[in-house]
């Protein structure tokens, strides 16, 4: 849940958490670790964009918006107020959602789910699946003895009891400590797990402990099942993201903000050591992006209304080998709150207003890259010192970005073997010689990317 309040009503902004399994290395298992993340998509549409897209790119996972009953209302937090654990929100009932994990299953994509179990809603009423509730009462599941009693809004981000147990933005603050509450979202969570999911994405886990996540995980059917968890960094805050590495993976949140700056104004070659070298948590740790539904809204990482410098900058997440990524894939918004096009159905990509930054050829292109060179460290790095760098990933890739305005020729030194590759992102075919030598021109704002196994254009 992000920190703020949408206009009109009360939203729920999301914590964005991403946790491992437990005594494994912190990517999500497997050997492709690239998430797409289909933001409002409905059930069906994820089922057969699995089929279609995901699975002959090479995309791992991909995750899906929160599948619980909500409260009602077109805009698109509403599906983070949660008022049962049932599967019956505006995104499908629990076939379309059983239905849809066997399909990304069958195309070989595993399914992440957004699991919101910090809160319940704000405000009473009728839910998207008829259930009846009222802040505090959701018949059949919690009742006023399961929330904090601290009743109040989060206003001091440097107390920790303020953060984990005060109300972000008024949405019911479930206490975690409690056995029962406990249970039921383990509960909630193992359904999940019986229908095939593979792992959660924990909305707002800033706003609970991390041994209260660590206890509901332990009683899952899989306790060690992927798990990424939403805690946004804030210098100075009480609650810091490396408390939580101990359940699976965090969000890196400044990744992405440091991102925004870099290609907006600053120059590429600061990248050369980017990720630990920043200060950043851990590669096996982290999970990253370049941005989220949260932060393309407000406006603190770049976003799709960014362009090129959007598009080179999810190229280069997919190409430095740093945390596990996420590829954000929304719609295009004026209105900070508006709710998905056709109440979430994506007929067709780049229709109605669905923006499917997952199939941009420049970001498609770059996950069957990162699948080719996963384990390969970095190596032949250059740079021009301003908004030209390359950089191969041992023996198996090479990229290079031209970031500056005006195009570039040049002869790159890289660890290739000889032959002739496919550039992925011109679809052209380029020559390496006997010395690894490879000479290209790079437009303003273009990329170059060729690895091992993708010979034929």
């Amino acid at each position: 849940m992000a920190r703020r309040t949408l206009s009109g009503a009360v939203a729920l902004a999301a914590a964005s958490i991403v946790m491992a399994p437990t005594g494994a290395e912190a990517s999500p298992p497997g050997a492709k670790d690239v998430t797409a993340v289909l933001f409002e998509w409905n059930f069906a549409s994820v089922a057969r964009e699995c089929t279609t897209t995901l699975g002959p790119a090479g995309y791992g996972y991909v995750q899906v918006s929160p599948p619980a009953e909500h409260i009602q209302g077109g805009q698109w937090w509403t599906s983070y107020q949660p008022v049962s654990y049932r599967i019956a929100g505006r995104l499908g009932d629990r076939a379309a959602f059983k239905n849809m994990v066997d399909t990304c299953h069958a195309a070989g994509v595993k399914v992440v789910a957004d699991a919101v179990i910090n809160h319940m809603s704000a405000g009473s009423g009728t839910g998207t699946g008829g259930s009846s509730y009222s802040k505090y009462d959701y018949p059949g599941l919690y009742s006023s003895f399961d929330f904090d009693n601290c009743t109040a809004q989060i206003t001091d981000y440097r107390d920790r009891w303020n953060v984990q147990n005060c109300e972000l933005v008024g949405l019911a603050d479930l206490d975690t400590g409690e056995d029962y509450v406990r249970g039921a979202i383990a509960g909630y969570l193992n359904d999940l797990l019986s229908l095939g999911v593979d792992g959660f994405r924990v909305d707002a886990a800033k706003h609970m402990p991390a041994a209260d996540l660590a206890q509901i995980k332990s009683r899952l059917t899989n306790p060690g099942v992927y798990w990424k968890q939403e805690v946004i960094h804030g210098a100075g805050e009480a609650v810091q993201p490396t408390e939580y590495t101990g359940n699976g993976d965090v969000q890196e949140f400044r990744y992405a903000y440091d991102l925004k700056r870099v290609f907006n104004n600053e120059n590429l070659a600061y990248l050369k050591n980017y990720g630990e070298g920043w200060g950043y948590m851990n590669s096996s740790v982290a999970g990253v992006f370049v941005d989220n539904h949260d932060t393309e809204r407000n406006g603190s990482t770049l976003s799709y209304k960014d362009n090129a410098n959007y598009t080179l900058a999810n190229v280069f997440m997919l190409a430095w080998p740093y945390g596990a990524p996420d590829v954000n894939s929304g719609y295009e918004w004026s209105d900070h709150d508006a709710g998905p096009p056709n109440g979430g159905r994506v007929d067709a990509c780049w229709q109605s207003g669905w923006k499917c930054q997952h199939a941009w050829p420049e970001i498609k292109s770059m996950v069957a890259f990162r699948n080719a060179t996963r384990g390969q460290a970095v190596t032949d790095w250059w740079d021009n010192g301003g908004d030209a760098i390359a950089f191969g990933r041992g023996s198996k890739g090479f990229v290079a970005i031209n970031h500056e305005s005006g195009s570039l020729t040049r002869t790159y030194q890289t660890s290739l073997p000889a032959g002739t590759y496919c550039d992925v992102q011109n679809n052209t075919p380029v020559t390496v010689d006997g010395s690894g030598r490879l000479t290209a021109t790079l437009g303003s704002n273009t990329a170059l990317a060729v690895y091992a196994g993708k010979s034929g254009c």
